[in-house]
Order: structure tokens, then C-alpha cells, then sequence
């Protein structure tokens, strides 16, 4: 171990966050290796050991032979002072290596408030942090993950982006980085060949043009360039590769349990979730290929937890089958079965009794709005009665613990909207005192408001968010219609969320924006214990940059949209549709019942859209 980080290690909070040396790590001999991949999570330890894209593509570059990729997390505030102090640059978490020693680096980015960490390691490791200042192939920077179908307030500083799923991606852009280190290729013939790859952005290809209004006029792309970057998919769940064998942690992580994906997409469409459409079309995976997998899972871990994922787990055609076969083998050996994602209009009571064999834990649910009128404009499709009849078997059943998630500002949401939510909570409690099997520990009902964040891929990406002072209004309205002792209530701050707003609709000029509050001190903005909302505010200041442009201001349907050159396979055409559907109040069947032709299947091979 590094002496310096010996030196450090007993003065900072969870110094197991920082050695490495875990059961299962990768450790490869360097004389054996001739591409290294640092393998970036621009948050802490806990965080980053629980995602599962980064558990899947750690594992997929490390099985390939020559090729070893290491983590590496952000550090802790006390950690990151330590770090500056004596020196010590950020390094790969499995040799202890600068991040300057590795060929390329590698970031996953899933939420738009972690842009301020994805700088400060790079800062950290001391590599350039724009695009244009690094010459050669060496420490080539590029990043994947959820927030890269909008990758503009990023584009100055790397080099390129992944767009869509990694597990094929990712092998074909190394297998052509060895090539070119091999053929000793400049950095531009590289960029020119791996921009051809399926999936794969570079920004430096296209000059973005603004109105004196501060709109988008024009993208110009530069020659041979692709003229549109569509998404990757993989095609068939079942023979891509799932980390079974995977790392145990150093220390309790946020999701300390294994995880198993049983399908990828939803068939939904609710209007506001990116993730719906952006991870369109729905794949599942065989529950044959699903059992192996857990039990491959448990036994290598020693988890006593396994959760079933996907956007939408009750949607799994094969779940009672699936869940039956699995408490078969959790029951004896007292594994918690976990199933988060349900929805409240496919919950049984069958699914009730299987989940409650090995342990009963809470139930959680997300009506989203509060009356039928907005859960129609949102196309949630489940009904009051519904949600109310889901309770009362989970109450029946002898659950007391509920729960609620809604949002606040959705696109035509009015009081009365508002006020629904309350009373749709009063009525699932009124439901508990009439139905609940054990009253002796009473009922507690959690209901959490989030701030609505009009996201890309959305058909509400042209919406205006309402003011954080309407927000704050609506959130206080709400909560002074839910004294009840039994009703637990927590919201999202207005300040994040419309920061996140910002960072997902925005363009390339906010490169400066990051900039600026970067060097002001601004990191770690997911933790409350570092975001400082003031600096940024100093920082739009700074930059004569006007946060309303991004949110109250909304776009215009035919205004040219930042990341208007990717394509996530679903026709803009459909999304315009969708939003005079929401206006009317209208739903659309999900998948299953009826395709609306959305585009999206005619990335399967042999597949279409036949609504």
C-alpha cells in the first residue's frame, strides 16, 4: 500500500472505502496487460459498489484478456483534503495506481447532480479536464450511463460518449483502442473511427450555433461524422453477460444484498420517466436464467438479501413462477426476497403470502398524483380503487407500513390536484382501520413529494418546471392537509431539483457553469452535508448564465433541442402525440395491450411497430 495512504488512512471516516483488497477483486498482472481502463463512479464507495451497470461492465472488461479495469470512487470531503495535503493523486482502487498511469478512463453517470464530482476526479487524478488539452491516445476520458442521452453540459471535457447499453458497446471501443495504441494512431484518426461504432457520441464532431436569444440555430457536423447517434440495445437478456461472481464490500454498502435484473424497459409509458422511454424496448430475461443466476449469486456472496429489479417488477409475465421457485430455495436458508417496483393495479394477494414467507418489510407504491385526471395526464394508468384495493390485501395480509410516492408540478397539475393526494391518503388510512389484520402496532403511512423535473426522451422534455417558490407552495398546501400522526411526510428540497432540471435540459455552454462552481468548492452536491446552493447561484452569476432559460421557460415544440442529434429509437412524432394526449387527459394502452407504435421495436432485429 501506497506509504502516504498509510499515513492517511486512520485520520478519515471509513478508511475501508479507500484500500481495495476485497473477496473477489480483480487483481491482473501488468506485464500482461496492455490496455488499463480506469473505471470511474463519480460518487462515493457505498454508492458506486451498489450499481449494477458498474458491476456488469467491471465485470465484462475484466474478462476480456489483456485488459484490466479497475474502480474508483469519488472520495469523502475529509478524505479529498487529506488526499491534497500530501500529494497523493486519486487512484485506481485495485493497484493503487494514478489515474495518470491508466490508458483510459471510464465514467458511468446516472444522475445529473454528481457533474460536479465527475470534474473534481479528474481534477483529482491530475488529468486535464478539457477535451482539447489532451494530446495522443493516452488517458482517453469517456463516459456512459442514464444522463448521457443528454451529454452537452459535459461536452468540453470528454472526449467521447456511450449512448445507450454498454455490454457490446464497451468491448468493440477498447478492441479498436488496442488497435490504434498498437498502429500508434493520432488521437483524431481514433475519434474519427470510434465515432462509426453503434452508440458512440463525440462531441467535438458537431459546432453548436445559438440565436442572439440564447436558442439552439444549428448544428453543424463535421464531415464523415454521423448525422444521428442512436442507442444501443442489448438483444437478448438471457446470453448477455451478469456478474454472478461479484465483489464483496469492505463495508456495508446502500444496497447490501445481490441484485437481480429481470428485465430491461417497462410497458407503461408514463409520461414523465425518462427511464420508460429510454429503455424501450422491454426484454426480459428467462426465469430458468434467472434462478441460476440467483443462486450463483448467494452462494458466491453470502448475501442474505436478494432483490428482484427491473423499472417495473410486477410487469414480469413469469414473476408468481419465478418467486415461487426462488422462496423454494431462500426460505430454508432464511434469505429475504425483496420486490421493489410494484404497482398498485397488478399486487395479489398471492404475491402478498409469498412475500411474507421469509420476512415482511414495508410496501411501496407510486400513484404519482393524487386525483384521475392527473394520473391520466401522466398515463400512470391505475385507479384509486385500485391503489385502495392493493392496500387493503396488504393490510389484510398484516402489513401496517405504507409507502406513497407522488410529484409535485406535473404539467397541468392544479390545488386540486394537490389537495388529492391528501385525500387519497386519509382513504388508505380510513382502508387500515377497517381491514388491517394487527392494529396493535398501528399504521404509518410515509408519503414523499419530489419537485417534477421535465426530463429529455420525455413527451414532456418541452414543459416549463413551475417556480421553486410555487413548489414550496404546493408542498405546504399539501402538508397542511395531513396532521395526522399516523402520516409521515418528506419532500425534495426545490433547490436540487432545480439544478437537475437544469443539468438534464441543458447545453454545451454550461461547461463554464461546472467550471465556475467547481473552483469555488462545489462537490459531492447529492450529500446535504456539501451542497451549497448559494455557490451556484454565485456561479450562474458569474457566468451571466439565467437558470429560468432551462426551466420556467419551457421549449418550443419545434425549437431545435440540444440532444437533438441522439436517438433513443422512440419517434419524436410520438412523444408531440403523447403531450396533446396528456393535455386532454387521455391514456395510452401500455405495450402489452396494444403497441402504439412508438418506434422503439425496430431496434430489435426482425422487429417493428405495428400500432
Amino acid at each position: 500500500m501506497n506509504e502516504k495512504l498509510l499515513r492517511i488512512l486512520p485520520n478519515v471516516q471509513k478508511p475501508a472505502r479507500y484500500v481495495g483488497g476485497e473477496y473477489k477483486e480483480i487483481i491482473k498482472d501488468k506485464k500482461e496487460v496492455d490496455l488499463r481502463v480506469a473505471f470511474c463512479f463519480p460518487d462515493t464507495y457505498e454508492i458506486g459498489m451498489s450499481n449494477l451497470g458498474m458491476r456488469i461492465l467491471y465485470a465484462i472488461m475484466n474478462q476480456m484478456p489483456g485488459v484490466w479495469c479497475e474502480r474508483v470512487f469519488a472520495p469523502w470531503g475529509d478524505m479529498e483534503e487529506a488526499m491534497t495535503e500530501h500529494g497523493l493523486p486519486l487512484y485506481g482502487l485495485e493497484s493503487g495506481d494514478p489515474l495518470t498511469d491508466f490508458d483510459m478512463i471510464a465514467f458511468t453517470i446516472g444522475y445529473e447532480m454528481s457533474y460536479t464530482n465527475v470534474l473534481n476526479m479528474l481534477r483529482l487524478g491530475n488529468i486535464p479536464l478539457h477535451a482539447r488539452d489532451r494530446k495522443g491516445l493516452n488517458q482517453m476520458v469517456f463516459a456512459g450511463g442514464a444522463c448521457m442521452y443528454n451529454p452537452e453540459p459535459l461536452a468540453d471535457f470528454f472526449d467521447f460518449f456511450c449512448i445507450g447499453e454498454g455490454e457490446e458497446m464497451t468491448p468493440e471501443i477498447l478492441e479498436l483502442y488496442r488497435k490504434a495504441k498498437k498502429e500508434q494512431w493520432s488521437k483524431e484518426a481514433f475519434l474519427k473511427e470510434v465515432a462509426h461504432i453503434e452508440g458512440v457520441y463525440v462531441p467535438s464532431f458537431y459546432e453548436h450555433v445559438y440565436k442572439e436569444d440564447g436558442r439552439l440555430q444549428e448544428i453543424k457536423i463535421a464531415e464523415g461524422a454521423p448525422e444521428r447517434i442512436t442507442k444501443r440495445i442489448i438483444q437478448n437478456l438471457d446470453s448477455a453477460h451478469y456478474p454472478t461472481d461479484m465483489i464483496v464490500p469492505n463495508l456495508e454498502i446502500v444496497h447490501d444484498r445481490a441484485n437481480l435484473e429481470v428485465m430491461r424497459g417497462c410497458i407503461r409509458g408514463c409520461r414523465f420517466c425518462q427511464a420508460g422511454f429510454t429503455y424501450r424496448p422491454v426484454r426480459p430475461r428467462s426465469p430458468e436464467t434467472l434462478l441460476q443466476q440467483a443462486i450463483d449469486s448467494l452462494e458466491s456472496s453470502g448475501c442474505h438479501e436478494i432483490t428482484l429489479s427491473s423499472l417495473s417488477t410486477s410487469d414480469y409475465r413469469e414473476l408468481p413462477k419465478l418467486a415461487e421457485e426462488m422462496l423454494d430455495y431462500c426460505t430454508p436458508r432464511k434469505i429475504n426476497l425483496s420486490l421493489p417496483s410494484l404497482r398498485a393495479d397488478n399486487f395479489s394477494r398471492e404475491l402478498m403470502l409469498k412475500l411474507q414467507q421469509v420476512r415482511k418489510s414495508g410496501l411501496t407504491f407510486a400513484p404519482e398524483a393524487g386525483t384521475q385526471r392527473l394520473r391520466d395526464a401522466i398515463n400512470k394508468n391505475v385507479t384509486e380503487e385500485e391503489i385502495l384495493e392493493t392496500c387493503r390485501i396488504a393490510f389484510e395480509g398484516g402489513w401496517n407500513n405504507v409507502k406513497l410516492y407522488f410529484m409535485l408540478g406535473l404539467p397541468t397539475e392544479t390545488d386540486e390536484d394537490v389537495l388529492g393526494i391528501a385525500e387519497l391518503v386519509y382513504k388508505i388510512l380510513k382502508t387500515w382501520r377497517a381491514h388491517a389484520s394487527n392494529k396493535k402496532r398501528g399504521c404509518r403511512i410515509h408519503v414523499a413529494t419530489a419537485y417534477f423535473v421535465p426530463k429529455p426522451f420525455t413527451p414532456f422534455q418541452w414543459e416549463k418546471q413551475i417556480s421553486p417558490e410555487e413548489y414550496i407552495r404546493r408542498q405546504r398546501l399539501l402538508k397542511e392537509n395531513m396532521p395526522s400522526k399516523s402520516i409521515e411526510y418528506n419532500w425534495h428540497a426545490a433547490d436540487v431539483s432545480r439544478l437537475e432540471a437544469v443539468l438534464a435540459r441543458g447545453d454545451r455552454r454550461l461547461g463554464k457553469l461546472l467550471e465556475n462552481v467547481l473552483a469555488k468548492g462545489e462537490r459531492l452536491d447529492a450529500w446535504d452535508e456539501y451542497f451549497n446552493y448559494q455557490l451556484w447561484l454565485d456561479a450562474f452569476a458569474d457566468c451571466g448564465i439565467d437558470p429560468n432559460f432551462y426551466t420556467v421557460r419551457g421549449y418550443e415544440e419545434e425549437e431545435l433541442l440540444p440532444w437533438a442529434l441522439i436517438s433513443d429509437g422512440v419517434q419524436e412524432a410520438y412523444l408531440k402525440a403523447e403531450r396533446k394526449r396528456a393535455y386532454a387527459s387521455q391514456t395510452t394502452p401500455d405495450c402489452r395491450t396494444q403497441c402504439s407504435a412508438c418506434g422503439a421495436n425496430c431496434l430489435l432485429k426482425g422487429g417493428k411497430c405495428d400500432g
